[in-house]
């Protein structure tokens, strides 16, 4: 009927449907059970959108005013948990959209002036992606300051060093730890990359084509402190490679913490007994008394799956969407939400446990008795004294086997013996050889000699604190 007032159920549908949308319909639609998530961001984009309608001439100043005092009205009211947020309308923008019109009036409608629901969702998930990568990257350093903390303390203790799971050759519990602290910078500067690409002005594509109205997408793009607009409208509306991106790197980062939380778990086993978590940070067992279970840890390795599902889901989503803006983007956001959850919560306890736990300066030794892990140390010495390595390597082969067919350990075999397999392996030779004196031997940048590891660590403190600063 001409002249009617618009649907009750969505201001989405317009005069052109003859009848209102089916209850299953709507509640197949929605999205606010979830994207309510987005009340703060959505806000803050209209707030910088109706400053620029007003400032181009498409909005009187009294109706600027109004509508930033009922938006922030409203912001308190969802703050305060007095909200009602509504299914039949769909979505966070059409919630806000109507609690804007109810209470201004018909001002608010000019509010939607020059910009579709399509740039409105891509400026909100850009705007809380922002938020969520700036609170990840802290996070991580968080984490990477309890890595610190445990390997200043445990910086010179020896441990062995695996490759295929076989012991392989010493080094320091400090170094080990450090390794960590160097994935997760990894993990931040992934995060950073990806906020650097996400962060331009999607709003002012509209639907897909942009407006013939005069707006001014940079000024809104320095009101909301992006670096710049998007370029091409027909990409904006599609785009949620930003998103990937985060997901991609929340999956990486899992996966770093994964591989910490499982080392972690056996060496918390009896089997090899080197950490003991506080018993706070325990859980035990509903019918086995004596049990300590590291439950925190494999939870953590656990809810890694989430996170490389979320990417996984988000790429299939993807893979076959026409240009440009199709409703396959509205399930981009209820995993996302959740799995930045589930890391975030992992993140957190991950550094509290980090600092509720210890390692067995001699078990871990102990365990460096074992293995023959010294030997590369042995044929080294060789090669200083100007033995090609690949004869080096075959010489202390040769007295790996000996040493094992007599049990002993290299360091135990007689100058004798030592001889017997090369000439120059004399008593200087044994001062390389056991595990503390291999560490204190390495010399190359990077390695786990004591000293370098102290090294790192100082120098991880001052750029940790740099960047804590300069994110302030």
């Amino acid at each position: 009927m001409a002249g009617a007032a618009p649907s009750e159920q969505s201001p989405s549908r317009s005069g052109v449907f003859s009848k209102p949308a089916d209850p299953l319909t709507l509640a197949f639609s929605q999205s606010i059970a979830f994207d309510k998530a987005l009340y703060r961001h959505d806000i803050a984009g209209s707030l910088a959108h109706a400053q620029m309608l007003h400032k181009v001439g498409l909005l009187k100043k009294s109706e600027e005013e109004a509508i930033r005092k009922g938006l922030k009205a409203i912001l308190a009211e969802i703050e305060a948990g007095r909200f009602d947020f509504r299914e039949e309308f769909e979505d966070i923008h059409m919630n806000v959209e109507k609690a804007l019109e109810a209470r201004i009036g018909p001002a608010a409608g000019k509010l939607h002036t020059a910009r579709s629901r399509n740039d409105q969702v891509a400026l909100d998930e850009r705007l809380w992606l922002r938020d969520e990568i700036d609170r990840c990257r802290a996070m991580l350093t968080a984490v990477q300051e309890a890595l610190l903390r445990r390997a200043e303390e445990y910086a010179a203790d020896v441990m062995p060093g695996y490759t295929h799971l076989q012991r392989a050759q010493p080094v320091t519990c400090g170094h080990y730890l450090l390794a960590f602290v160097e994935m997760l910078e990894r993990d931040k500067d992934r995060l950073a990359e990806t906020r650097r690409r996400a962060n331009v002005l999607p709003l002012g594509a509209c639907a897909l084509a942009g407006t013939s109205l005069p707006i001014d997408r940079e000024y809104v793009a320095e009101l909301l402190g992006f670096d710049g607009v998007t370029r091409n409208s027909m990409d904006t509306t599609g785009d949620r490679d930003h998103l990937v991106d985060f997901a991609y790197a929340m999956a990486l980062s899992m996966v770093h913490l994964s591989r910490l939380a499982e080392d972690f778990i056996l060496y918390a086993s009896a089997e090899f007994g080197w950490l003991r978590i506080d018993d706070a940070w325990c859980t035990g067992s509903s019918i086995m008394p004596q049990k300590r279970n590291p439950d925190l840890l494999e939870l953590i390795r656990g809810k890694t799956g989430r996170a490389v599902g979320t990417l996984n889901h988000l790429l299939v989503m993807l893979k076959g969407l026409p240009m440009t803006y199709n409703r396959d983007c509205q399930e981009d956001k209820e995993l996302l939400f959740d799995t930045t959850k589930q890391y975030q919560s992992c993140l957190e306890v991950l550094s509290k446990l980090l600092d509720n736990l210890s390692f067995d300066r001699q078990k871990m030794a102990a365990a460096c008795e074992g293995g023959y892990m010294d030997a590369t140390a042995l044929a080294e010495f060789l090669v200083q004294r100007g033995i090609p390595f690949r004869q080096a390597h075959h010489a202390a082969g040769q007295l790996v086997r000996v040493a094992a067919e007599k049990g002993k350990r290299l360091s135990e075999l007689s100058i004798g013996e030592l001889k017997q397999i090369h000439a120059l392996l004399n008593e200087e030779a044994r001062s390389v050889l056991g595990a503390k004196g291999v560490v204190a031997a390495y010399a190359s940048a990077g390695s786990p000699n004591p000293k370098m590891v102290r090294r790192e660590i100082q120098a991880w403190k001052k750029r940790l604190a740099q960047a804590t600063r300069k994110a302030k």
